[in-house]
Order: structure tokens, then C-alpha cells, then sequence
């Protein structure tokens, strides 16, 4: 598979990644939304994409196997999503 369909298949998946994290911070943090409920699905949406591109192609340039980068892919854009949103709200506060 090309580079380039790779990084459209993992950019779709974050996205989706982001939107689903940016509802349940909704659900979290259901009264403190300093940025509204549109930049907590952009802010979320962009930190997804961001950590899953360099999951997806750092992690086998650092010599680890697909496993790892899976694993990696799966569980830090999710979380990087919902510490990102959470920085937000304590900036704001």
C-alpha cells in the first residue's frame, strides 16, 4: 500500500478518533466548555490527526515493529485528544 493512501486511511481514522473524543469530553466536562462545542471537536479533531500521523510514521523510523505502532496508533491520539481539551479548560479557568 502507498504512503500516501496510509496516510489518507489513518488521517479518516482520527478523525473519526476526534469526533468521538471530542462527545465524550462533552459528557466529561458537561458545563465547562470555554471554546465551545465546535473547537472542542476541532481541538480534538487536530490533536488525533496530529499523534496518529506521527504514530503512524515515526514509530517504524525509531526501528519498532507494527505491533508497537498499532498499539501506539490506538491508545495516544485518543489521549492526547482529551489532554489537549483538558489543558484548554485549565487555561481558561
Amino acid at each position: 500500500m502507498s504512503i500516501i493512501m496510509q496516510a489518507v486511511i489513518v488521517i479518516s481514522a482520527m478523525i473519526a478518533v476526534g469526533f468521538l473524543i471530542g462527545y465524550i469530553a462533552g459528557l466529561i466536562w458537561k458545563d465547562n466548555r470555554p471554546i465551545g462545542v465546535q473547537g472542542d471537536y476541532i481541538a480534538s479533531i487536530i490533536s488525533a490527526v496530529v499523534m496518529g500521523l506521527i504514530d503512524w510514521f515515526l514509530i517504524p523510523a525509531m526501528g519498532f515493529g507494527d505491533a508497537i505502532r498499532l498499539i501506539g496508533v490506538v491508545l495516544e491520539p485518543p489521549a492526547t485528544a482529551l489532554i489537549v481539551l483538558w489543558i484548554i479548560r485549565k487555561a481558561k479557568e
